[in-house]
């Protein structure tokens, strides 16, 4: 580091607070002045001084040096290489997680458990990418005794980045399928992304967590020795299966590691909904056991695990029963979850589906058969939101699209829905919970 950034990080080290949003101040503050696409935070520097910040972090050239201005020639470049360098003086296992999907609710099941026995730092909400990695791995404190970052990714060589800052010791890719294709162009690419992270880890002789049925993630392991399986293989080291899912999951699991605990069944009723979050559970309950966490504080860690923010949530209205599954949504999530929702229970069963976005040049063609889909389940009715589903061809009486969740807002207040099993889902930016107080 620099002379200027070391001055930086001594506030870092004092234990003052990083913002990136002059909106949120106070008196043991640094702030950083981030450009985005539609704003510059260095003409919030002053204001940030003002109320009350210890230093203002700029790269904007024609303001004046002024006491707590430090000015440097980038200021995402200072922030990232400030983390690398904080990163460098923890001695702690850094869990890395990324994946297509799944990746936070498994961080946050990671999380409960292990912080069930240490002080665990988290990636707070969605704080994965360059910006939000960065300032996660600032928060690391030497109270810290281990910490999960998830990192998300929407381009090869992104998954590697974040590494080289973060410095995972072990981690885990909870699956490979078919998302921001936009952006990544082909599942090869998203394959190649993804498994960044196993060329890092591998490279560190860290310790890789893999679901044993998943042939892709097992095949770009090659016969590196150094990984904990888990999953309903038998052949898993940590293995378990699906015991009950209506409306919740519930599973079995046992450890049959020659050094396990205890090689007991134990029984897991987590608040999740669909079968597709068994690999997410068993994910969270073998980084658990590695880390010597008790079964049953595993146990206890997930069963008192509550979904929010519209991902695998149960909801009874009194008027119907609502699956929320809207932060967001891709091609093999979106399809997986019309296949568990084929299997619910439930009176009159009804899908609400928005838009998955940047699918890129594949959009039309995935939409395309995702109607398909539905046109093959029994299904009371079907709500499409969204221009790419408005593109979709189909001839069945029971689905109706639109291009916004205002025109259905427009239909549903005429049409009530009641008695009914309802599964939401779709990409977040399509605004579907716009439509919840019509269910």
């Amino acid at each position: 580091m620099d002379k200027l950034s070391r001055k930086i990080y001594q506030f870092v080290e004092s234990g003052f607070n990083i913002s990136i949003d002059s909106r949120h101040i106070d008196k043991n503050t640094i702030f950083f002045a981030l450009k985005g696409p539609v704003f510059d935070a260095n003409d919030f520097a002053r204001e940030a001084l003002e109320k009350g910040a210890a230093i203002a972090v700029i790269d904007k050239k024609d303001l004046p040096d002024e006491p707590g201005l430090f000015k440097v020639d980038n200021v995402l470049k200072t922030l990232q290489t400030l983390a690398i360098y904080h990163r460098s003086t923890l001695n702690i296992p850094v869990i890395g997680i990324t994946g297509s999907n799944g990746k936070t609710t498994t961080k946050e099941l990671m999380s409960k458990v292990l912080s069930s026995k240490f002080k665990t730092l988290f990636t707070p909400g969605n704080y994965n990418n360059h910006i939000g990695l960065p300032l996660t791995v600032l928060k690391i404190t030497k109270k810290h005794q281990i910490a999960v970052i998830e990192m998300g990714a929407n381009h090869v060589g992104e998954i590697d980045f974040l590494c080289q800052i973060a410095q995972p010791t072990c981690g885990l890719i909870t699956n490979i399928g078919k998302a921001h294709m936009e952006g990544f162009g082909s599942l090869e690419n998203i394959i190649k992304a993804k498994t960044e992270l196993y060329r890092h880890i591998i490279q560190k002789n860290g310790l890789v967590f893999v679901n044993k049925e998943n042939t892709v993630l097992i095949n770009h392991l090659k016969d590196y020795e150094q990984t904990l399986s888990y999953g309903n293989s038998p052949d898993a080291e940590i293995n378990g299966y699906i015991t009950a899912s209506q409306p919740f999951l519930e599973i079995s699991f046992r450890d049959k590691r020659q050094n396990a605990i205890e090689k007991n069944e134990h029984q897991i009723k987590s608040k999740l909904v669909g079968v597709y979050n068994f690999e997410n559970i068993m994910a969270a309950v073998a980084i658990g056991l590695h880390f010597g966490v008790h079964p049953k504080d595993i146990i206890k860690s997930i069963e008192s695990y509550e979904p929010v923010n519209s991902r695998s949530q149960y909801k009874e209205t009194g008027r119907n029963q609502i699956i929320w599954d809207a932060y967001n949504a891709n091609p093999t999530s979106m399809s997986l979850a019309l296949e568990n929702f084929s299997q619910t229970e439930g009176r009159k069963k009804i899908v609400i589906l928005g838009d998955m976005l940047e699918m890129g040049d594949i959009a039309v063609q995935e939409h395309q058969a995702i109607v398909n889909q539905l046109e093959k389940m029994h299904l009371e009715l079907i709500i499409l939101v969204g221009a790419e589903f408005l593109k979709c061809k189909t001839e069945s009486e029971n689905i109706k699209t639109f291009e916004t969740t205002t025109e259905a807002s427009a239909w549903f207040k005429n049409n009530e829905i009641k008695e009914s099993t309802v599964l939401v889902k779709g990409s977040r930016g399509i605004r579907l919970e716009n439509l919840e107080k019509y269910l």
